[in-house]
């Protein structure tokens, strides 16, 4: 599975860049970190004339202090982000997220950026072209056909990446830039929930920045997410979880997950849930039952949708739990493995 013929170009500003998309936008590809990008050229899921490399910006790299929250540069890397002071001390979730990508090897070159643009990923899409041609292929690419939900005409490839779930619980913005210049989009806004066209980016745009607001700050969060082993696979489930609590109750909250619909969600109805209550066993139990019931998985993996859905339950009324204990000053809990059911 050999790369197919492209040229690529290297700007060095935001402004190169988008000049370079502007003229090349039918034809052309993103490319940051490369680690999701390469593997799809080389099963032919694009091929673009153009690849628009942007390692070369140096301005798109880094973590600022902005009014209180932080900056965060769309060049930087999961392992600067893992490794960040300021990210573990004020936005513990993200810490987390960005820690379970992948490996170490990977999380070096992955960028935030490239983990928020994630593509949706799908046993029938994401495989070599020979197979793919076997299958007739799928409504994703060069088909009509989503073989997940064949009865439809909505694509149902998953969105599998770690931070945005917790990026959506902080109640993260980002920046756009295109040719008309710049534009701040809350996160929550940037995804579409359709699996072949998961973002509300034009395809002359770029993300640049991503902005945590100082009022998330603090707040304390756990990410829990299901693989099939420990470390590479991107999640079949993920939960983030913050919360906000004054003398043991519960302020303000947010869940979000991953990898069961073709959008990282928020789960309506926690805040409500939750606010100006102690956590407990049960309580916690009604938050996992809000996210469940918002995770719609179908057969887009190598495990079954009913037990991803089950999962979700699982891991959110543990993250609840966890994230309340971590707010108290207690240990924290160990999470047990994937194969128990409460």
């Amino acid at each position: 599975m050999s790369l197919p013929d492209f040229q690529l170009l290297r700007p060095r500003t935001v402004a190169e860049a988008t000049e370079l998309l502007a003229k090349h936008a039918a034809n052309a590809q993103i490319v940051a970190g490369g680690t999701d990008l390469i593997p799809s050229l080389r099963q032919r899921l694009f091929a673009p004339r153009f690849l628009i490399d942007l390692r070369a910006i140096v301005d798109l790299r880094g973590i600022r202090a902005r009014d209180g929250g932080l900056d965060i540069g769309a060049l930087t890397t999961l392992t600067t982000i893992e490794r960040s002071p300021e990210i573990a001390q004020k936005y513990p979730v993200l810490h987390q997220a960005a820690k379970t990508v992948a490996s170490p090897l990977l999380r070096n070159m992955g960028t935030i950026g490239g983990n928020i643009c994630l593509d949706t990923r799908c046993l029938w899409y994401n495989q070599s072209l020979q197979w793919r041609q076997s299958c007739g292929f799928c409504i994703k690419k060069d088909g009509d056909l989503c073989h997940v939900a064949p009865g439809g005409s909505k694509c149902w490839a998953a969105f599998s990446g770690d931070t945005p779930p917790a990026l959506l619980c902080l109640e993260a913005e980002i920046e756009i830039a295109g040719p008309q210049g710049t534009r701040r989009v809350p996160l929550s806004e940037f995804y579409t929930n359709v699996g072949d066209a998961r973002m509300k980016l034009q395809n002359n745009e770029l993300l640049t920045r991503v902005l945590l607001p100082v009022r998330t700050a603090g707040w304390s969060g756990v990410y829990r997410k299901l693989r099939i082993r420990g470390s590479i696979d991107y999640p079949l489930a993920g939960i983030a979880v913050v919360l906000k609590r004054s003398n043991r109750h519960v302020a303000d909250a947010r869940v979000a997950i991953t990898a069961v619909n073709p959008a990282p969600l928020l789960v309506k109805g926690v805040a409500r849930a939750l606010a100006g209550r102690e956590v407990n066993e049960e309580i916690a139990l009604q938050v996992g039952e809000l996210a469940a019931r918002t995770a719609k998985p179908l057969t887009t993996s190598a495990l079954t949708p009913e037990y991803r859905r089950e999962m979700i339950r699982v891991f959110t009324k543990r993250a609840v739990l966890e994230a309340a204990a971590i707010d108290q000053s207690l240990p924290r809990a160990q999470p047990r493995g994937p194969s128990t059911v409460d």
